[in-house]
């Protein structure tokens, strides 16, 4: 059997695909209802921009993870689209999503939140593990 190994294409691919799906998701998709959730205001967003510390620490936040579930899926012999999208999802819901609805449930914060931000993180993973199940590498012999 061959060993599969990172692809460090299909990992700067994906990293690249989620910073896309996050500015769809809280641009056209959830702007509004996340905005209004955590109290922002367009106003708000507007005089105060994000800066550079903040995309620095969201790429940060995104290599990481997908090098992770790269490493982990070579150790797994995830070797398909479906395997990868599947485990990619059920990381996202377990880690991420679960955990978000617990912190706003005590922070007294709306439910649909969670389901905003840690949606987001579930798709996200779930995306990056189809490209990395399906775009796969292995050592050779």
């Amino acid at each position: 059997m061959e060993k599969l190994k990172i692809n460090h294409a299909a990992v700067w691919v994906a990293i690249v695909l989620l910073h896309v799906l996050g500015f769809l998701w809280y641009g056209a998709l959830f702007q509004e209802p996340w905005m209004e959730m955590v109290g922002l205001t367009m106003a708000d967003a507007e005089a105060n921009p994000p800066g550079a510390g903040v995309w620095l620490t969201n790429t940060v936040a995104t290599v990481i993870p997908v090098y992770l579930i790269a490493w982990m899926y070579t150790k797994m012999n995830v070797d398909t689209a479906l395997q990868g999208a599947g485990l990619g999802l059920l990381i996202g819901f377990a880690f991420i999503l679960l955990a978000d609805m617990t912190g706003n449930m005590f922070a007294q914060r709306p439910y649909g939140l969670a389901w905003i931000t840690g949606g987001y993180s579930m798709v996200a993973f779930g995306v990056a593990g189809f490209i990395l199940g399906a775009w796969r590498k292995y050592e050779s012999a």
